[in-house]
């Protein structure tokens, strides 16, 4: 009996379908082929109740804060013990978030930049007290001089964003170079004679990215993936390209009415990338932050570099080394951290390296979301009881 036409014709079609697939599968580039399998079983047997609190924990906040999506990681000892996504990357598809999910990290991005700072001065390519325009010529001199160094801390007195900004903003317009975006504001008057107050600007880093650029003679993305999103293996670390297809990239959200979510304005934010404008994993975070603990990535002086409080001129420590925070929590630990905030995500990374801890939370969605939330976060692993003596 002849088989008829129409069916004929879709098991040709289901076999090309297969054959194409079949093809798709075996040229997937590695960034998209399926990594391993999360959450990260514990490390040990030491971990399994903190992490069991972390989770009630995560999902605690995950319906007080009212986000659509959290992923979070932590890592100690340079070795992550728990990575763990809750709630919707995406809240129409009903998209979860897995430790692969990629936020916007927000002003966390600084501290990229400021570890691409590192690299150059430990080559001795960039004298962080050196006139910026020793490497960005093209910037124009202010009344006083500018360093690297007051601008890596906030004391340089290059403004911070104000209203007129806004409009350019809502145009969300593409900056296609550094040097472009600078035009934002180097006409602008300095604030005050650097050293003298702080005022957090991220305008500022834009600066700093133009002198990464200058002393590196490369450009500011590339740079900054060679020597150091490359050299740590951060795969899912990059700029936050709205034009671009980029893998596990989440949706981002505005918080509407009544716990309600709506969608994100558009932005593009090529006109800040050293200062807000970088994607990242949690996971990404802790790991990259693991390896600003011991020296191996950058050497000893360097981190101390990083992580020494700058001073006013009148002796006032500031409390910001080279673009990281110094702090105590309200447990009384020291930490190293840097928090993000964005039209559509929320990020927080702390480094306690006296228990070699580090933690990552983010978010798709601008929220009341804060350090201390970390640190209580934190807490269930530092307060862990220490390993029995063989």
């Amino acid at each position: 009996m002849p088989v008829p036409a129409a069916p004929l014709a879709r098991r040709k079609t289901a076999r090309l379908v297969a054959l194409a697939l079949s093809t798709w599968l075996t040229t997937t580039p590695a960034w998209a082929a399926p990594e391993a399998s999360y959450p990260l079983p514990p490390v040990s047997s030491r971990h399994e109740s903190s992490i069991e609190k972390g989770r009630a924990f995560a999902r605690e906040l995950l319906a007080s804060k009212h986000l659509p999506g959290l992923s979070v990681a932590v890592a100690h000892g340079g070795q992550v013990v728990w990575s763990e996504g809750f709630g919707y990357a995406d809240l129409e598809q009903h998209v979860p978030v897995t430790p692969l999910t990629r936020f916007r990290v927000g002003s966390i991005s600084k501290v990229f930049t400021a570890a691409a700072v590192a690299r150059l001065v430990e080559e001795g390519r960039l004298d962080l007290d050196a006139p910026i325009q020793k490497y960005v010529p093209s910037f124009p001199k202010k009344q006083w001089t500018v360093t690297t160094r007051q601008l890596t801390g906030h004391v340089a007195g290059v403004r911070h964003y104000v209203d007129k900004d806004e409009v350019i903003f809502q145009q969300a317009k593409h900056f296609d170079s550094v040097a472009r975006a600078l035009e934002l504001f180097q006409a602008d008057p300095l604030l005050f004679e650097p050293g003298t107050r702080y005022a957090y600007s991220s305008y500022g880093w834009n600066l700093v990215s133009a002198v990464v650029e200058g002393a590196s003679r490369e450009e500011f993305l590339r740079q900054l993936h060679r020597s150091v999103l490359e050299p740590l293996g951060l795969r899912h670390t990059g700029a936050d390209h709205p034009h671009r297809l980029i893998p596990d990239r989440t949706r981002f959200y505005a918080p509407g009415p009544s716990g309600t979510h709506l969608h994100a304005a558009h932005v593009d934010n090529s006109y800040k990338w050293a200062g807000g404008g970088l994607l990242s994993t949690a996971e990404d975070l802790v790991r990259f932050g693991s390896a600003h603990l011991q020296p191996g990535f950058l050497r000893k002086q360097t981190l101390a570099l990083l992580f020494t409080s700058q001073k006013l001129s009148s002796g006032k420590e500031t409390g910001v080394g080279l673009g990281w925070r110094i702090g105590v929590t309200a447990q009384g630990r020291r930490f190293f951290h840097h928090r993000g905030a964005i039209e559509g995500g929320r990020g927080l990374l702390l480094l306690f390296p006296d228990s070699q801890l580090v933690v990552a939370l983010l978010t798709n969605m601008y929220a009341d979301v804060v350090e201390e939330h970390a640190a209580q976060l934190a807490e269930l692993f530092l307060a862990e009881p220490a390993p029995a003596s063989p």
